[in-house]
C-alpha cells in the first residue's frame, strides 16, 4: 500500500512552483538593484540638500557624473524635475512635453539662434526654481518644442542667482555674501 512517490504528486509540483517563484523574486530583486545603480550612475545629485557654508550662507554641492555633467533632482513650481546644469544657456530651458505637465504658462513665440540653427521657443516666466533648497523666484525660461529627453536645462536665469564653485567634480552653488 506504500506506493512510491511520483513525480506528479502535490509536494513536487508546490516545490517546483515555489522554485520557479524564488527564481522569479530574486531576478526582479536583482534588475531594481541594477536599475537603481545606472540611475544613480546617471543622476548621482538624487537628493540635493542645502547646507551653510563657514558664513552660514546655504549652499548645495553637486557631483558629477560619469559623464561629466551635473544632473541633480529639484523643482519648478513645487512639481519635480531632474535638472542638467547648463552654463551656457542663457534661460531654464524646458522640453515643451515637460512644460505642459508643469503646467506653464507659454508667452510670446520668437526665434532663438542655438548651436543646432535657428529654432522657434516660447517665452515663460517659472513662479519658482527650487535646486536642493536653493529657491529662486520670477526665473526667465524657454520652452522648446522639439528638445529631446526629460531633463531641463538649468541655465544662467537661474544660476546667476548664485556663487558658483568648481572643484574636481565637485560644483557648488552658493547664496551670495549679502
Amino acid at each position: 500500500m506504500n506506493d512510491p512517490p511520483r513525480v506528479d504528486d502535490l509536494p513536487s509540483r508546490l516545490g517546483r512552483v515555489m522554485l520557479f517563484a524564488a527564481w522569479v523574486v530574486g531576478l526582479a530583486v536583482l534588475a531594481l538593484f541594477f536599475q537603481r545603480l545606472l540611475s544613480e550612475r546617471e543622476n548621482p545629485n538624487q537628493e540635493p540638500a542645502a547646507f551653510p557654508d563657514a558664513q552660514g550662507r546655504p549652499q548645495v554641492v553637486l557631483r558629477r557624473n560619469r559623464f561629466g555633467h551635473y544632473v541633480a533632482n529639484g523643482r519648478i513650481n513645487g512639481e519635480p524635475v531632474v535638472f542638467l546644469v547648463d552654463t551656457g544657456a542663457t534661460d531654464v530651458a524646458l522640453p515643451l512635453e515637460i512644460a505642459y505637465r508643469l503646467g506653464v504658462p507659454l508667452g510670446a513665440a520668437h526665434t532663438a539662434k542655438t548651436a543646432n540653427g535657428n529654432i522657434r521657443i516660447w517665452s515663460a516666466r517659472l513662479d519658482s526654481v527650487d535646486l536642493g533648497g536653493l529657491t529662486a523666484r520670477r526665473v526667465q525660461a524657454s520652452v522648446l518644442p522639439n528638445m529631446p529627453g526629460e531633463e531641463v536645462l538649468l541655465g544662467m536665469s537661474y544660476l546667476k542667482r548664485f556663487d558658483l564653485i568648481q572643484r574636481g567634480n565637485t560644483l557648488t552653488l552658493r547664496s551670495p555674501a549679502p
